[in-house]
């Protein structure tokens, strides 16, 4: 079975868009993966569609009813599909760990946000997974949902290739990735680093290393903080392997 992406969406024409494309799209022709992009107002009661409604105890904006979404979702997971995911700015944020999770099982269930949010008695009720993809606010879910696709999708077997060049990205090791260079060796009087040029492999290898850790410490010392303790646990762990 294919690794499959269902979205449930108030805008079903949005998807596939940019993940029709490049590495994703071809991979979705092979039949690498599946999209189905369901749209919620067909899980609607009324003549008019309504999914939304005035939230208790006043505020501005509306509120996405409970009753319809939790249909849409009953479609959605039908088969079993799981995690059932809710992107909302509240959510936990989405990082590679979270993704190589996702693009390990069976595939999403994505719900798209919308308005001022989702009724909360679905949520609890259907114990959805709230992501978020930073702390800023779109106006909807679906950008989001296809940042988390496309993260998801090109971790596939066969999607990316080469195996190597998912090993060396930002945050595989828990660093951000080095700088690269290509040709020409000079542009605008800037050179490429003479190690890069010199045919050593190890000596490239720790050159790579470093710059990712100093890119690293320098821009992201949450990141580095989390890289130094790791790396002094498994210093330990090992030490202690060693002595038994």
């Amino acid at each position: 079975m294919s690794w499959t992406a269902r979205i449930l969406t108030l805008f079903p024409e949005m998807f596939p868009g940019p993940l029709g494309s490049s590495l994703a799209g071809k991979a979705l022709e092979r039949g690498d993966w599946k999209i189905e992009a369901i749209d919620i107002r067909g899980f609607a009661t009324d003549k008019h569609r309504t999914v939304d409604d005035t939230p208790f105890g006043g505020g501005p904006g509306m509120v996405m009813r409970p009753d319809v979404v939790d249909a849409a979702l009953d479609h959605a997971m039908r088969d079993g599909l799981k995690p059932a995911i809710y992107l909302t700015p509240r959510g936990k944020v989405l990082d590679q760990e979270l993704v190589k999770e996702l693009s390990a099982g069976p595939g999403v269930v994505i719900l798209c946000g919308r308005y001022e949010g989702l009724d909360e008695r679905v949520i609890e009720a259907r114990g959805l997974m709230e992501v978020s993809l930073g702390d800023f606010v779109l106006s909807g879910g679906e950008p989001a949902a296809i940042a988390l696709i496309d993260a998801a999708v090109r971790l596939l077997p066969g999607v990316m290739g080469a195996e190597e060049t998912l090993e060396e990205e930002s945050f595989e090791a828990g660093l951000l990735e080095y700088p690269h260079y290509t040709r020409p060796a000079e542009w605008c009087g800037r050179q490429v680093p003479d190690v890069l040029m010199s045919g050593h492999h190890e000596k490239i290898k720790a050159w790579r290393k470093l710059q990712a850790e100093q890119t690293t410490e320098s821009r992201r010392p949450d990141l580095w903080a989390a890289y130094q303790k790791r790396t002094a646990n498994a210093g330990q762990s090992q030490k202690k392997g060693r002595a038994s």
